[in-house]
């Protein structure tokens, strides 16, 4: 009996311990699968953010192909970066929970770095889809209210000429030497960057107006010790330095050193519009109305269709006086302690220069035309030339010069052709011309006479986003003047008594030391007019968001005829190759 009890009791503590053991490995199972549980679950959550991810990237890849919401779609591809990289720190997270779970780990890290290679990938399209139109303008800073817009180009150009002028690329057109010059049998070559050129705009609106401030300049100017030798250390220029008001109201007002209201402009009578040639030669082409001067402008908008414009300029007189005494004077050299040019002569001017202009834009074609008032004066001394030379009786002498102009151009084939012809004439106006023709003479008795000129010139062009071709054809003509002092010597420009003889002779140099080419000695060589032909093209290797980059070449012919006189009367001819090599800022 004491045996089956015992048995029995033994029995019983087996199946409490066998139920124990059962109970701590269930419960071992539970914690196991809680554990595991948790993992899944940050698991589940870290697919669902890469999900999302993957969803955004889509998002992305959409807006691409929008290229009007470029902005919105680089935005959100920069918070699918910044959504990866919190996903990249809770793989971290996950991996150091245990080795169990790391091959699932470095998938999820694998997926999240393919995420964040989208999001670039997708922000780098975006960028490159940018729609032209923001990105081909320069930048502009802001400071203080106004944008400030850099500008201009980077240039190395070249000339060559058949015959010497020592004129880099600046063309002296009224001085081609006729073959008594020793230069005239002689070319010459020069390379340069002195072209180059630096823009600064500066803009501001108010409620009212917007107001401009423009600079510009290059280094195509000499000073006292400018030279080729070694630095080739050239000053720099002010081509252009103006401050303008624009009202609401359709009124300008524009004024500093700017383009003489003469020149031709594209759009309206606005400022930074003129319509230069398109050539390489920094001192244009022949037939061509210009100046860039100090001017005071004012312009009536009408409904950008018609624009009316009056301005008061810097006036100059360019003489030449053959055979004249000396009982006049006009000018003197500049004083170096005013801050002029001590070596070169400044005409002493009575006003400024008065110029009024119209212009018309009607639905096909711009359209101008122009007056221009010059009062000109010198000092007259009659008994200068006296036996008993005196000032008694001196007086002033005023000339008005005058000189009406027209220019018209035209767009054809979706502004792929261009087509402009210009011209100006009168008299006195020989300086607006490309040339540098002179606006008057003296008479024997030191008086003032004003010189008859003409100028003109057409411009055809083709334009195409990778190539520009471009052809000139220009001349320029001056009248003579002449009268007898006491009976017997010529006095004028252009005289058919001028002796012309020695025009032809080439003359022997004028000193010992190499740099005196000889001038000939009978040759007054007055010119009548100059011709000039150009042809050139421009090939453009890159033109969109980063600038400009073109290179090109051109021709160009020039004539120079005189005026006859004793021994008849010369002709010079110039044959130039140019080239071109820029670029342009964005």
């Amino acid at each position: 009996m004491k045996r089956r009890l015992s048995l029995l009791l033994a029995g019983l503590v087996t199946i409490v311990a066998v139920a124990d053991a059962r109970e701590s490995t269930a419960g071992a199972r539970r914690s196991r699968a809680k554990d595991n549980t948790s993992m899944s679950a940050e698991l589940e959550q870290i697919k669902a953010i890469l999900q999302r991810q993957q969803q955004e990237i889509e998002q992305l890849k959409q807006q691409v192909a929008a290229r009007d919401q470029a902005l919105e779609a680089a935005l959100q591809a920069r918070n699918a970066q910044s959504a990866a990289t919190q996903a990249v720190s809770k793989a971290d997270t996950a991996a150091s929970q245990g080795s169990a779970t790391q091959q699932s780990v470095t998938a999820l890290q694998t997926g999240v770095n393919e995420v964040r290679a989208s999001a670039t990938t997708a922000l780098a399209l975006q960028e490159d889809k940018k729609p032209v139109a923001e990105t081909e303008g320069p930048p502009a800073i802001r400071y203080k209210g106004v944008t400030i817009t850099p500008g201009g180009f980077l240039a190395t150009e070249t000339v060559w000429r058949q015959h010497a002028l020592t004129a880099d690329v600046n063309t002296p057109f009224n001085t081609i030497p006729f073959a008594g010059a020793g230069q005239e049998h002689l070319s010459e070559f020069f390379g340069s960057g002195r072209p180059s050129r630096l823009t600064l705009l500066v803009e501001g609106k108010t409620e009212k107006a917007k107001f401009t401030g423009y600079y510009e300049m290059d280094w195509l100017s000499a000073g006292v010790t400018s030279n080729a030798n070694q630095s080739n250390s050239y000053t720099n220029r002010q081509r252009q330095m103006w401050g303008q008001a624009a009202l609401n109201r359709g009124w300008t007002f524009t004024g500093g050193q700017m383009w003489s209201l003469i020149t031709e402009t594209r759009n309206g009578l606005d400022n930074r519009t003129e319509a230069l040639p398109s050539v390489i030669d920094h001192n244009y082409h022949v037939g061509f109305s210009w100046s860039r001067q100090f001017g005071f402008r004012t312009v009536k908008n009408f409904n950008n269709k018609v624009w009316l414009g009056f301005s008061i300029e810097n006036a100059q007189t360019l003489m030449t006086a053959r055979g004249a005494q000396n009982n006049f004077v006009f000018g003197t050299p500049g004083t170096g302690g005013g801050l002029y040019n001590a070596t070169a002569n400044y005409s002493l001017n009575i006003s400024p220069d008065y110029v009024a202009k119209a212009a018309f834009q009607p639905k096909y074609g711009h359209y101008e035309i122009l007056g221009i008032i010059r009062p000109m004066r010198d000092r007259v001394y009659p008994n200068a030339t006296a036996t008993a030379a005196s000032s008694d009786g001196a007086y002033n002498d005023t000339r008005v010069g005058r000189g009406i102009g027209a220019n018209a151009r035209w767009l054809f084939h979706n502004k792929h052709v261009e087509f402009g012809i210009h011209g100006l004439g009168g008299v006195g106006v020989g300086r607006y011309g490309n040339s540098g023709l002179p606006d008057a003479t003296v008479r024997p008795d030191g008086t003032l006479s004003l010189l008859r000129s003409y100028q003109g010139l057409a411009t055809l062009e083709f334009h195409h986003p990778r190539l520009d071709v471009y052809f000139n054809g220009g001349t320029e003509h001056v009248s003579r003047y002449s009268q007898l002092r006491s009976g017997a010597t010529p006095v004028g420009y252009g005289s058919p008594l001028f002796d012309n003889s020695g025009c032809l002779t080439e003359a022997v140099p004028s000193g010992n030391n190499g740099f005196s080419p000889g001038a000939p000695s009978k040759c007054a060589g007055d010119t009548r007019n100059l011709f000039q032909f150009t042809a050139g093209f421009y090939i453009k290797f890159y033109n969109g968001t980063k600038g400009r980059v073109q290179w090109g070449p051109q021709y160009s012919r020039i004539i120079r005829n005189s005026w006859s006189g004793v021994g008849g009367g010369p002709q010079a001819t110039e044959n130039m190759v140019l080239t071109s090599f820029r670029y342009y800022l964005p």
